[in-house]
């Protein structure tokens, strides 16, 4: 599951790199043998369209969790005054009891979510480089790109 993270946070960096580049990351980190099947430009750029915007949705879903583990269990230092009427009020130790947890719990799921979304960009190199005949890859890839777009821009007006 840690080398799958690893891999989805990879994409984003690797999605700008050679061709041999991007097979051979996927055969030394995961083990698992990724070969070049009809290579052409449009298909380099599709795999580099495609796997940079889910791996922009990696980057900011990690960066999300640590934001939730670090406010979580530094919330009396994050919200000191405001804390009457948040989760786990009227007292700051109920506070940052619930919001500690809540922290503590968030954050390996979203790891978890960004390890599955390695092994989709496996499976999208794959179907776009590797000839493999997954046709659900390139739908899922375009649509948790556009999902996280949406999810990023609503996270932004909310803050």
């Amino acid at each position: 599951m840690a080398r799958s993270a690893a891999y989805e946070l990879l994409a984003l960096p690797l999605a700008f790199t050679r061709v041999r580049t991007r097979l051979r990351v996927p055969r030394r980190l995961l083990s698992e043998p990724v070969g070049a099947h009809k290579l052409s430009p449009v298909r380099c750029l599709i795999q580099s369209v495609l796997s940079g915007g889910v791996g922009l949705l990696g980057w900011f879903l990690a960066m999300l969790s640590v934001l939730v583990l670090v406010r979580g269990l530094a919330y009396p230092l994050m919200a000191a005054d405001g804390y009457e009427n948040s989760w786990g009020g009227p007292t700051l130790a109920g506070a940052w009891a619930v919001h500690a947890a809540l922290g503590v719990l968030i954050a390996p799921v979203i790891v978890v979510m960004i390890a599955v979304f390695g092994r989709l960009q496996l499976r999208l190199t794959r179907t776009v480089l590797g000839g493999d005949r997954s046709w659900w890859a390139i739908p899922a890839a375009v649509a948790l790109a556009a999902a996280g777009s949406l999810f990023f821009v609503a996270w932004v007006h909310q803050i």
